[in-house]
């Protein structure tokens, strides 16, 4: 038997080959630079509060971070991970429209399940049972609650989801998930998930192409544009017309009307008649504005503050408060649980001197807490409220 190829059947095996990497090169142009660059930032976001949830919940530091973004099919998936997964199916139910999935390795799972029942993390043998199932749907419901409450920060809007669907996975067998075709492009987003001395791994974001791509659209022009609509827009900002141009007074005019107090703004040009001609007029009229009189001027405010800028001021952070009866105060000790006012995942009360300042999320820095602002007052609103 002759084991030499031929040469036709040497540029067949070439073809074949180019034509494999030319199909993975096309799936990879699904996205460009900088929506890859977007959903990297995303899920920086959301990833960083999913960690400090999961800390509080396991008492043991955790990063998830270094996103990889990239674009890859189902089939591709269970080629490079045959070995069963836990799936999490978030659904976001206002402010986004979409599904993804989250995939953890069962026995990352038995790892972060053991941690949260009080043992040290090794105990990952047999089944992955209900009750471990049961317990990671709660860590994740925690978890992508709290991210949600950061890409409502990041969106400039309320989002929500319902609450996850955990269920375990084997890509060789079965599809996730109805609305993800196997051959269809998805993005992937992969992070590199740590606990120090016992957990060393990973964890996959699966994101359907159209909705990620509908996330970077609104994270980069809102709700109501796109990207070819705000070019277009720039474009015509930037070419005003001929008649915009006559419309517009000359320099000494312009002076005039600042000089008064008033802002000038481009109005259409109006055209008056009377007795049988006309008289062109560009007029730009607004009402005198006024400086409120319990306004401090800036420049006095700077100068008035240099001079205290060393004086020390105390910070704090509020996670919430509740009232007690005294009896139930009576009855407290040690392991009691006292719930306050607020949600979890809902932004702290940063407080200088307790004057409310800012808002903002809860972090971990190395091994201490820290907050992260999401809304803060006006400097001049600040000056105030230390009065």
């Amino acid at each position: 038997m002759n084991e030499l190829l031929s040469q036709e059947e040497i540029d067949a095996l070439l073809k074949g080959t180019m034509d494999n990497i030319e199909d993975n090169n096309s799936s990879y142009e699904q996205l460009t630079e900088e929506e890859i660059d977007a959903l990297g930032e995303i899920g920086n976001i959301v990833m960083g509060t999913a960690a400090t949830t999961l800390y509080t919940l396991l008492s043991h530091k955790v990063t998830i971070t270094t996103p990889e973004v990239t674009v890859t099919s189902l089939t591709e998936i269970a080629m490079q991970y045959p070995i069963p997964f836990v799936a999490v199916e978030i659904q976001y139910t206002k402010g986004l429209e979409g599904n993804n999935l989250l995939i953890i390795k069962e026995d990352d799972v038995k790892v972060i399940t053991d941690l949260l029942m009080g043992g040290d993390g090794t105990n990952i043998e047999g089944e992955l049972n209900e009750l471990q199932l049961s317990a990671i749907s709660e860590v994740m419901n925690q978890m992508m609650g709290s991210a949600a409450t950061s890409l409502a920060s990041m969106f400039g809007k309320d989002i929500r989801i319902s609450p996850p669907n955990v269920f375990t996975i084997d890509f060789v067998q079965e599809k996730p998930n109805s609305k993800f075709d196997s051959n269809e492009p998805i993005v992937k987003v992969n992070f590199k998930m740590e606990i120090p001395g016992i957990l060393n791994s990973y964890i996959m974001q699966l994101i359907p192409i159209d909705f990620a791509k509908d996330m970077v659209r609104t994270l980069m022009y809102g709700d109501g544009g796109d990207e070819q609509q705000i070019n277009n827009a720039q474009i015509n900002e930037s070419q005003p017309n001929e008649q915009q141009l006559y419309d517009q007074p000359s320099f000494d005019q312009q002076s005039a009307v600042q000089g008064h107090g008033s802002v000038y703004s481009d109005r259409p040009m109006e055209t008056h008649t009377s007795n049988n001609y006309e008289d062109t007029v560009a007029v730009g009229v607004q009402p005198v504005v006024f400086q409120p009189l319990d306004e401090t001027p800036v420049d006095s405010q700077s100068r008035n503050i240099d001079l205290i800028l060393d004086v020390p001021l105390e910070i704090s952070v509020e996670l919430g408060r509740t009232q007690k009866k005294i009896q139930d105060i009576l009855e407290l000790n040690s392991g009691s649980i006292i719930e306050l006012d607020k949600m979890a995942g809902e932004p702290v009360d940063i407080l200088v001197n307790g004057k409310i300042i800012a808002k903002g999320e809860v972090v971990v820095i190395d091994d201490n807490f820290g907050v992260r602002i999401t809304d803060i007052v006006s400097p001049s609103n600040r000056i105030s409220n230390l009065r």
